[in-house]
């Protein structure tokens, strides 16, 4: 058929289907290409069902969250004990302290503290706490140390009371060596010796090597500019005859002890101190960690065995102690920088405990 004839019999053709009922070979018929119309691609649903569960926290995250979750609490209480401290409402399970002032009183040529009307008691014994007239000093800040407290409860926390422990312990110390067999100075003077062997005045850090070393003075140059005055002192004045050796020098790791004849001699010192002296020397070696500078505290403060001469002036205070005991501190904090509520409270505590010790071994001529 001629192409020219090809528009007008489309035409016909599509008149005749309109015309009657569609059927399969009309609608055959009414196609106008030859290829088939692709089918729709129908794509699967995703996400049906359930959703997912939540992840799990692992044992570390849960060890963190509960810490911090602690610490908040205990801020909280913190918070709440200070709001209380400083507020006027008194909750009324904390008891408000049984006393209102304190006060110093000489009874029988000895002095005691008093709460209002009752005499400061040995937490213990239950035994009046009496103090020699020489140590008026020492009564008062006792006296001040209750005055700070402001509830009963108060008085059950030995860290609010360190001068009153330090007191109680002297006179444990004095009852103890009354009796026949004293047992508290035998037990206790065997521990403090040992510190003479690890002495941390005495433990000098290697000296650093030309390619390392820094501008300034070393660890070791700062240790031994403390130590060897303090060394000296006690040599002359303390110990006459004494050899005190570094416990640590060069690259030793061990420490080395002291000679015989120096711990005897130690020894016997120590053993001839009062009892007020004996439990200064002791609070002062346990918190410095430093046997050296314990004797030295003691003695030039001692109003029984110190050995100042008459007008000669206490040199060696509780700054000067926290100071040679800590270089090694002092040094890293300065090098490497401060904790804090770490390295500041440690060292206002050291300063604390020898200020308490220069108080109870101190006290005026008869």
């Amino acid at each position: 058929m001629p192409a020219l004839f090809a528009p007008s019999l489309a035409r016909s053709a599509l008149s005749r289907t309109l015309g009657r009922p569609r059927t399969a070979a009309s609608s055959a018929t009414a196609l106008l290409h030859t290829t088939s119309t692709p089918s729709a691609n129908v794509s699967p649903l995703i996400g049906t069902g359930p959703p997912p569960e939540p992840p799990v926290p692992s044992p570390e995250a849960v060890s963190a969250q509960s810490r911090v979750a602690r610490r908040r609490r205990q801020a909280e209480m913190l918070r709440a004990a200070r709001t209380f401290r400083d507020g006027s409402d008194k909750i009324k399970t904390v008891r408000k302290r049984f006393w209102e002032h304190t006060s110093v009183k000489e009874v029988d040529g000895l002095l005691q503290v008093f709460l209002d009307a009752r005499p400061l008691r040995h937490p213990t014994t239950k035994e009046i706490v009496r103090l020699p007239r020489t140590k008026h000093a020492l009564a008062t800040a006792l006296a001040i140390e209750w005055d700070q407290l402001s509830s009963a409860q108060d008085t059950t926390k030995a860290h609010l009371l360190p001068l009153t422990s330090l007191v109680c312990r002297a006179l444990d110390i004095a009852a103890d060596d009354a009796r026949a067999t004293p047992t508290i100075r035998p037990t206790a003077l065997p521990l403090l010796l040992r510190y003479l062997d690890t002495d941390s005045v005495l433990c000098w850090a290697p000296e650093p090597e030309a390619a390392l070393r820094e501008p300034g003075a070393s660890l070791r140059e700062m240790q031994r500019e403390a130590a060897e005055p303090l060394v000296s002192w006690l040599s002359q004045r303390v110990w006459p005859g004494a050899r005190i050796e570094p416990v640590l020098d060069s690259d030793s790791i061990i420490p080395r002890r002291q000679d015989t004849a120096t711990r005897a001699l130690v020894q016997q010192w120590a053993q001839g101190l009062d009892a007020w002296d004996f439990a200064g020397l002791e609070r002062a070696i346990i918190s410095g960690k430093s046997f050296l500078v314990a004797a030295r505290l003691v003695s030039e403060w001692s109003s029984s065995a110190g050995v100042l001469p008459d007008g000669e002036v206490q040199s060696f205070t509780a700054d000067e102690a926290a100071r040679v005991a800590n270089i090694e501190i002092d040094w890293q904090t300065q090098r490497w920088g401060e904790v804090e509520d770490t390295h500041d409270v440690e060292k206002q505590d050291i300063r604390r405990h020898y200020g308490s010790v220069v108080l109870l071994v101190s006290g005026s001529k008869e």
